[in-house]
């Protein structure tokens, strides 16, 4: 036997082979007592037994030349085949008479793949057993629970019996982890490795197993580590309250996979209109690591459905998303009776974003969000005033590649989805091609510096083909939406160039060259059938040809106004950027043509573009001779800052723009077209520390109108009014903030459904799955700050908007729009959420949406209650459940249903 130091205060004893007499005895006795008393590790090694004395051979024995004769003694069988380490804060005591190893005040053994820390341990090392308890503190508490891991299964009991050969165990008062689950047992029985009978087991996902708000009471149960609980009787007991409800046995999954399939409960409701259903139920199969689908539906007695299929993706470092499709078949009332109605909507959204990482060179996104025009003012299961109001969907799915030639080259290929849910309107490209050659400089030389206008002249290479569908919600992907398709390709070679002059002064020229590509013209001209003009459909290849040219001219000026390093604003600087731009068009008359009005016998004729239905539109008729003025400003002030300690001042933005602009037409006749377009003014800033946004905007007419409220070729100043006549005025203002340490989220799910960011007009809620919280940066796992009731925090956040608008175009001189709309959420108390939308339109004097939500954090609960009481729209929703998505389906949900 020898003794080995380690490392980490460790020492090891090694056994080996020893012939055993009265000398060894003694020997190793004294070295045990003498040398390793008070070692805090071991290691023994087992060795091959040998012959037992006497045993006869069929050879004859062979005699050593030592006079000592060989050892008859039956050498002792060691304990353990593994090494075994060990330590204790106050002694680690041997006792080798009763085969015993005692650790005492934070023991810690290690065997194998078993791990054991506790209070006190005792190895008994003849019977191959280990036990483990606590021991008590210096005030009589008994303390430092054992601590058993084997593998990845952990135990934390009050006291352990294990054997290390038929690897079973007695386990008192467990208390052990599985995925989200926390079981704590009276008595464990461990079989094996993988096989757990618990008695007066209890199992629950709240925080604290000792004391917990709702556990699962049992007294018989198979425990399968990482798979499965086979229980028998099991009864629920909510804040230590035994309910009615129970089962004769029960079933718990745990699986180590993150995602395992299952089936999904639904929920029981009722409604006026449609009757008793049952509601987001369904099945949830986990395919992949790298994708997954989940089935829903709902049921109504009436005879309404609804189907969603929602399915996420991702693979690292290449792409994510996400696609949701819903249908529903809803049905109003009972057949026969006069308000009965049915009505098929379905929705379909994609989100795909591929990773930079992939390839640099290509990208592919995808944002869809289509189907039925009414489908989110009808849906049963979205409830959302902003996505609700919405007037447009928008869809675009785009690929782009870059290619590394000298020059440059790139294209791109998508499809775009533009759909009015007020007309019902659709307009749809696929696809959409785009390509392109970088700009070439044809003059520049091997230097490669680009100065002057000749150097700087650069041409470029630019076409794009489309294939447009123009239709509506009846006739999507219908044969006359193909059937009306318009087919085009349109060719461009820009050439432009830039140079100083004198040295302040910015300047620009370019010519266009453009000719465009259609499949179908139009033949227009009097129908004596119909007894009007008609435009006769002609298919077949048709070109034209168009050109321009266009210069412009700017500079910036810069001013600033000092007023002194004494005073609070010390100084204000003041950018202006002026420009002029001059563009020129020509007339494309010959490619226009002539068609009779009428057949009365008079001669009655106008002109026509045979390409004014196509898909790039009809060139101009008329040349296009046309100069415009633009004004930019920004406005930034020096103040002293309030720190005194600072010795540079505060830059403060007083205005971000201050745009003017406008436009005089040399070709203007004075009656179709003015010379002078009105005076646009826009502008913007921000106030309070960048939180409040405010943007207005004029436009000014410098023409009079009549008494009916047309405009006349005629300065509004000559008919006695002012220089400028205001038609319309805006003025927007936004402001958020709060208290909490990082921004407010967005309504991302809302923004996707076409509605609003923010929560303005209510959070987006899915009536089919209220587990999620209803309040942004709502986290789980953020730990509740307990401080002094009078400096307590209380985390809350509030968006407000205002809009005012006048309108004066025909002198009605009237506000046609005054609303103000609030968000605001607050932290009640560290457990209660409550948030409200609301706002009020002065003009119409009424209420608009509002919706108050309520939220309580019931530890390993949660219950929410949201409440919109005005409108069509009206409705209210409440949850109680599980967060933990293991206990998803134990849930109540009541909700009752609009007025939609």
């Amino acid at each position: 036997m020898t003794c080995q130091k380690t490392s980490h205060n460790f020492t090891k004893i090694v056994f080996k082979p020893l012939h055993t007499n009265l000398f060894n005895i003694v020997l190793i006795s004294f070295f045990l007592t003498i040398g390793c008393g008070n070692l805090y590790s071991q290691e023994i090694k087992s060795t091959k037994k040998p012959l037992p004395a006497g045993k006869q051979t069929d050879k004859p024995e062979i005699i050593p030349n030592d006079t000592i004769k060989l050892d008859t003694v039956r050498p002792t069988k060691t304990f353990l085949d593994g090494k075994v380490k060990y330590k204790a804060k106050d002694y680690a005591k041997i006792d080798q008479k009763k085969k015993l190893i005692t650790l005492y005040n934070e023991g810690e053994l290690y065997y194998k793949d078993v791990e054991l820390k506790s209070g006190i341990i005792v190895l008994d090392y003849q019977n191959d057993e280990v036990y483990a308890g606590r021991i008590k503190d210096s005030s009589g508490v008994l303390t430092q629970y054992p601590n058993f891991k084997q593998g990845a299964s952990e135990v934390q009991p009050d006291s352990i019996r294990f054997n290390f050969k038929t690897k079973k165990a007695l386990i008192f008062n467990s208390r052990t982890e599985q995925g989200e689950f926390k079981i704590k047992a009276a008595v464990t029985k461990k079989e094996n490795d993988s096989v757990y009978f618990l008695k007066g087991a209890r199992f629950t996902t709240a925080q604290d197993i000792d004391n917990p708000e709702y556990y699962f009471q049992t007294n018989k149960v198979k425990f399968i580590p990482g798979k499965k609980v086979i229980t028998g009787l099991t009864n629920m007991v909510i804040a230590d309250v035994p309910t009615p409800l129970a089962l004769p046995f029960a079933y718990f999954p745990m699986s180590q996979e993150k995602s395992v399939s299952g089936i999904i409960i639904p929920s029981y409701n009722d409604s006026n209109t449609r009757g008793f259903s049952l509601q987001n139920g369904g099945y949830y199969f986990a395919l992949a690591d790298n994708y997954d689908l989940t089935v829903l539906g709902d049921y109504y007695t009436n005879g309404s459905y609804a189907m969603r299929f929602e399915s996420s993706y991702a693979q690292r470092y290449k792409y994510r998303g996400n696609v949701n499709i819903r249908f529903e078949n809803l049905i109003s009332s009972e057949r026969g009776y006069p308000d009965y109605s049915k009505q098929n909507i379905y929705n379909i959204q994609w989100s795909h974003s591929k990773d930079t990482k992939s390839n640099p060179n290509s990208t592919f996104s995808a944002s869809v969000n289509m189907g039925s025009s009414k489908y989110f003012k009808r849906s049963i299961n979205q409830a959302n005033i902003g996505s609700n109001l919405n007037n447009t969907l928008s869809s675009s799915i785009s690929y782009n590649r870059t290619f590394n030639t000298i020059p440059g080259s790139r294209i791109s290929l998508s499809a775009t989805h533009q759909q009015n849910t007020q007309t019902e309107e659709i307009n749809m490209t696929l696809p959409n091609f785009q390509g392109s050659i970088d700009r070439i400089y044809p003059f520049v030389g091997k230097s490669g510096v680009k100065k002057g206008f000749i150097k700087n002249i650069n041409l470029q290479y630019n076409v794009t083909g489309k294939n447009s569908f123009k239709t509506t919600d009846s006739l999507f992907f219908k044969p006359q939406m193909f059937r009306d398709a318009q087919i085009g390709m349109q060719h461009s070679i820009p050439i432009s160039t830039n140079f100083k002059i004198f040295k302040y002064f910015s300047a620009g020229a370019s010519t266009n060259y453009q000719e465009t590509w259609v499949t179908k013209t139009i033949d227009r001209d009097y129908d004596p059938a119909q007894g009007k003009v008609a435009d006769k459909t002609v298919n077949g290849f048709d070109a034209f040809r168009t050109y321009n040219f266009s210069t412009n001219l700017g500079t910036t000026i810069y001013g600033t106004f000092n007023f002194g390093d004494d005073k609070k604003i010390q100084s204000i600087r003041h950018v202006m950027r002026p420009s002029i731009t001059y563009s020129y068009t020509p007339s494309f008359e010959r490619y226009y043509d002539y068609y009779t009005v009428d057949a009365a016998g008079r001669i009655s004729t106008d002109q026509y573009s045979r390409f004014a239905n196509g898909i790039y539109g009809a060139p101009g008729k008329d040349n296009s001779n046309i100069v415009g003025f633009s004004l930019s400003n920004t406005f930034e002030a020096k103040v002293r800052d309030r720190d005194s300690t600072k010795t540079e001042p505060k830059k403060i933005m007083l205005l971000n723009n201050l745009n003017f602009s406008t436009s005089y037409n040399f070709n203007a006749n004075g009656k179709e077209t003015l010379a002078f377009q009105p005076i646009v003014v826009s502008g913007g800033t921000q106030l309070f520390e960048n939180k409040m946004n405010v943007n207005f905007g004029a436009v000014l007419n410098p023409y009079a109108i009549d008494n009916a409220g047309n405009v006349m070729n005629m300065y509004n100043i000559e008919n006695g009014g002012s220089l400028f006549r205001m038609t319309s005025a805006n003025i927007t203002m936004n402001y958020s903030f709060t208290n909490k340490g990082s921004g407010k989220e967005k309504n991302t799910q809302s923004q996707r459904n076409g509605g609003r960011n923010d929560d303005l007009f209510g959070t987006n809620t899915d009536l089919n799955d209220s587990r999620n919280s209803q309040f942004a940066n709502d986290r789980d796992d953020e730990k509740d700050v307990i401080t002094e009731f009078f400096s307590s925090k209380l985390p809350w956040d509030m968006t407000m908007a205002y809009s005012l608008t006048y309108s004066n175009a025909a002198r009605e001189n009237k506000i046609s729009g005054n609303s103000i709309m609030i968000s605001a959420n607050m932290d009640i108390t560290p457990k209660w959420k409550g948030g409200v939308s609301t706002g009020y339109d002065f003009v119409q004097k009424g209420v608009t949406f509002t919706q108050f939500r309520f939220e309580r954090d019931l530890l390993s609960w949660r219950m929410a209650f949201n409440w919109t009481p005005l409108g069509t729209n009206s409705n209210w929703n409440f949850f109680i459940g599980i967060k933990s998505g293991m206990l998803s389906d134990i849930k109540w949900n009541k909700r009752s249903t609009s007025n939609r």
